[in-house]
């Protein structure tokens, strides 16, 4: 049986069009070629395949590749569900609690609209100013020259300035403070308000009812998209319990896929999941998986960016 590849998706859609061209996503003419170049050099196979592969009850076919799509975005719904119904292939679905049932803005998206909306050298600048007004005040942390030191590290897609941006107002910061300046950064910079931009950028309720039904995979990915394996304990089974709770209509609970926010989980959050039913679960390691040989709760996956039209890289896998 030959390794299975599991492909990561976030934003699809027309990005010269749309009001923010510099939000890192794949445009949608080259989602529609990729989708066709994976048609023709590989099996795609759904979910529930997999599911039952890990499980030891069937093999997977040669060359199989598997499409997963984070965060819940309506363009996934308007631009990439058509085209993936059009060529008869599923996509699964992995979507934060909080984004259709209370239609705030994710922390997550914050920072990617507000990074879209400016250069990174003018918005670490920005991010610098607010680090050194809160220090000391209500909040202790170190000098900015530590925390830049320490996590402005660039990796395969973005510079080491846009890193430290992401580290700082995802979480190194106390969860308050980054909240509040992601909320001052977006206000400068992106021209359009948190309200106003959640109910444009997320799929709502109807919409995941629609892909489902139409043969759609839907799955876990926390509530309000939080690190897991950063967060205590408690806090981490309360976002994952919420989030099973209101994803509950598009799951079976007996049988369902998280995948971790950020790639981010410990062996506290692999026991809780799997104590209420999970029976996989994604991760952002970049890699193939080896279904005679992998955790099932701890699968790795490929970006979108890693096949053509954009590049070859997972010949390298």
């Amino acid at each position: 049986m030959g390794k299975l590849m599991i492909i990561m998706y976030h934003y699809t859609r027309d990005l010269k069009h749309s009001r923010y061209p510099e939000i890192k996503g794949l445009d949608i003419s080259l989602f529609q070629q990729q989708i066709s170049f994976l048609k023709k050099n590989f099996s795609i196979v759904t979910m529930e395949e997999v599911i039952e592969a890990v499980k030891g009850k069937s093999e997977l076919p040669e060359d199989a590749v598997l499409l997963t799509f984070d965060d819940g975005y309506i363009d996934n719904y308007t631009f990439a569900f058509p085209i993936l119904e059009e060529e008869k292939v599923q996509g699964s679905f992995f979507i934060p609690g909080k984004t259709f049932s209370t239609h705030q803005l994710l922390d997550v998206n914050k920072i990617h609209y507000i990074l879209a909306s400016t250069d990174s050298k003018s918005l670490l600048s920005d991010l610098m100013e607010k680090l050194d007004y809160y220090r000391g005040k209500e909040y202790d942390f170190p000098l900015n020259e530590e925390l830049y030191l320490n996590y402005a590290k660039e990796d395969r897609y973005d510079t080491k300035e846009t890193i430290f941006i992401k580290r700082m107002l995802q979480t190194v910061l106390p969860e308050k403070l980054r909240n509040r300046i992601s909320s001052d950064l977006f206000e400068k910079h992106v021209g359009v308000t948190e309200e106003q931009l959640s109910y444009e950028l997320y799929m709502t309720e109807n919409q995941i009812r629609s892909m489902k039904r139409h043969g759609m995979f839907i799955g876990i990915h926390g509530y309000d998209h939080y690190w897991l394996g950063n967060l205590p304990r408690q806090q981490m089974q309360k976002d994952i319990s919420k989030a099973l709770e209101v994803m509950d209509e598009f799951i079976d609970r007996n049988c369902w896929v998280m995948n971790y926010p950020y790639g981010s989980y410990n062996a506290e959050v692999l026991d809780y999941i799997r104590s209420l039913g999970a029976c996989l679960g994604l991760t952002t390691q970049v890699a193939a998986v080896d279904i005679s040989k992998c955790n099932s709760l701890e699968l790795p996956r490929l970006d979108c960016n890693d096949f053509p039209p954009k590049s070859e890289n997972y010949k390298r896998v």
